[in-house]
């Protein structure tokens, strides 16, 4: 893959939330031999982090609860936004589930769509007064605080409300907001991750080396031309490859072009999330304290995290014994719709109703035994 090049700023954001808690357990498998640098790297991880209340119910200010309180099942949502400034609404452009069963042995991974239609709830802080909408506009609908300003943590409470109201979980048990900088700097801490790239994907918006392609001159930056750039494209191929910061992030924003879109685009996501965590936890990354140094570092820096009383080293104790293979990704079946002609968002299959009911019992297993096809493709 080219190696020259940085891309600029104003890109979307893919979730990367997972590694509020991966990282939290990277700090618990230092060998032996790093055990005091690994006491001094959890401080420093804890004070990184920076914690709001996500849920509207001012946990993250509540009376300190003992690690042993985190039992499973748990259902933790996390989500990925555009960085913006809070003058701006901010949009989530990835928002992933994670169910971790009563054991706390395996994790579930289960993306839902950005362009969802969804019934999102009404919201007093804000007057909103309810309505259908494409799912990632929740955040937007619960995050004014007045004055032209917005806060992403009182738009992540109206999200989750929304995210609640489509799957039927009652509460979140942890939830985090990562931007696309910090996933970026995560990558480059780490020295670049390798993956497994399933299919052809041209970018959008990079050219080879990296640098944004030109726009068109018919497409000025307020415009609102679907394809607006022009010019040659970076191109990513079937097979194995070490990617750089800008090349992951580059490739799991690509939807277009592609043929189940936004679809494939969450199989990416989701596919290096894997390939992160797997290498997050290797002996390169655990065994080397200036290494994991700068990798905590650059997670602690771009998380907002919420543990319902629980820090996020809390969280990494309780699911230390989380590895890669013990992740796995589910995918939701379902189709665009479309009205006249024009595209009015996704809806999700029938069959979506009954793997929310096996999160809400705590069956997901048995559920994907009955339904192969819900298992993502790796």
């Amino acid at each position: 893959m080219a190696k020259s090049g940085k891309p600029k700023s104003g890109w979307r954001a893919p979730l990367w939330a997972r590694l509020c808690a991966i990282f939290g357990c990277v700090l618990m498998v230092l060998s032996g031999g790093a055990l005091v640098t690994s006491q001094v790297l959890v401080s420093r991880y804890a004070d990184a982090v920076q914690t709001k209340d996500l849920f509207g119910n001012a946990a993250s200010g509540a009376t300190k609860q003992q690690v042993s309180d985190i039992k499973g099942p748990l259902n933790i949502l996390l989500v990925g936004i555009d960085p913006r400034n809070d003058t701006t609404a901010p949009l989530s452009d990835s928002i992933i589930v994670v169910h971790v069963p009563k054991g706390l042995k395996q994790a579930y991974l289960y993306s839902i769509p950005r362009d969802l239609r969804v019934e999102i709830p009404p919201f007093e802080k804000t007057n909103f007064r309810g309505g259908t909408a494409k799912i990632n506009a929740a955040m937007s609908y619960g995050s004014s605080i007045g004055g032209g300003k917005h806060d992403v943590a009182q738009g992540f409470d109206l999200l989750a409300k929304t995210v609640s109201k489509l799957t039927g979980i009652k509460k979140f048990d942890a939830g985090a907001i990562i931007n696309f900088n910090g996933f970026q700097k995560i990558v480059n801490a780490m020295g670049g991750v390798t993956m497994t790239i399933d299919q052809n994907v041209k970018s959008e918006h990079l050219q080879p080396n990296g640098k944004p392609r030109p726009r068109k001159a018919e497409c000025p930056t307020s415009g609102n031309c679907e394809h607006p750039y022009t010019g040659p494209q970076k191109q990513y191929k079937k097979g194995t490859y070490h990617l750089e910061g800008w090349e992951a992030l580059d490739y799991v924003r690509q939807r277009y072009g592609l043929p189940r879109s936004d679809y494939d685009r969450q199989r990416h996501q989701q596919q290096f999330i894997k390939a992160m965590a797997s290498q997050a936890l290797s002996k390169d990354v655990v065994t080397n304290p200036i290494k994991l140094d700068k990798v905590l570092k650059a997670a602690g820096d771009t998380l907002i995290f919420d543990g319902n009383g629980h820090s996020v080293v809390d969280w990494g104790l309780a699911l230390k014994n989380l590895r890669a293979e013990d992740m796995t990704l589910v995918k939701l079946p379902g189709r665009s719709l479309i009205t006249n002609g024009r595209y009015q968002g996704e809806a999700l299959d029938a069959s979506a109703e009954e793997f929310f009911a096996s999160v809400q019992s705590d069956t997901i297993s048995s559920f994907l035994i009955e339904h192969p096809d819900f298992l993502q493709k790796l």
